[in-house]
């Protein structure tokens, strides 16, 4: 198996292409999202107790179904309350339900880094993350790799080439879950900041 992983700015990219992977067969067991949505930012002590209300957090962010439909909150230091689901998820909270609020930011880097990310880009995901991104990572046979790009692609993911430049071009060297979470303001900030625009 191998993992391959792509970073958004709208949630609804992110969202779009969970359904298309579920589509062309892949497991919503072998799915995971990791979303900083940018609200309830001074909730983050309570967030990991909401850990068990997946099903009504996957409706009011979208999830129709599938792996969208068991969403749940947990707190990251540095990120503060995001929804996620997925073995990802599990993996980075050591814990099925993902309620462990501390230690879950080095384990969600070091869950990356597990599953052949490399460090680099895993510090990258969990900085757009910070930033008020939608991470989404699948776990695909070596010969399905190329197709589940190509779906991560045309649902608008981020090139991390740029992305990395972007936030270097701003002093950023790796994500540090020492830093305060971003406000709602500043997320949207950084939303609009790399938002594309209709033409």
């Amino acid at each position: 198996m191998r993992t391959v992983t792509g970073l958004f700015d709208d949630y609804s990219d992110a969202r779009s292409a969970v359904n298309e992977l579920e589509s062309a067969g892949i497991p919503s067991d072998d799915i995971s999202i990791v979303s900083n949505n940018g609200r309830d930012q001074d909730n983050a002590s309570g967030a990991a107790e909401g850990a068990g209300t997946g099903a009504g957090i996957g409706a009011a962010v979208g999830g129709a179904g599938g792996l969208l439909a068991g969403l749940g909150l947990l707190a990251i230091p540095g990120v503060g309350p995001v929804v996620a689901a997925g073995w990802l998820v599990a993996t980075a909270a050591g814990a099925a339900a993902g309620a462990v609020a501390g230690g879950v930011t080095g384990g969600l880097i070091g869950a990356l880094t597990s599953s052949g990310v490399s460090e680099e880009d895993a510090h990258l995901y969990a900085e757009g993350v910070r930033r008020g991104g939608t991470l989404v990572s699948a776990r695909v046979d070596e010969g399905r790799v190329a197709e589940a790009e190509a779906i991560l692609r045309r649902s608008n993911w981020v090139d991390p080439t740029e992305r990395r430049r972007a936030y270097m071009e701003e002093g950023w060297t790796r994500f540090d879950d020492s830093l305060d979470p971003y406000s709602p303001e500043q997320i949207e900030q950084e939303r609009n900041r790399y938002r594309r625009t209709a033409l």
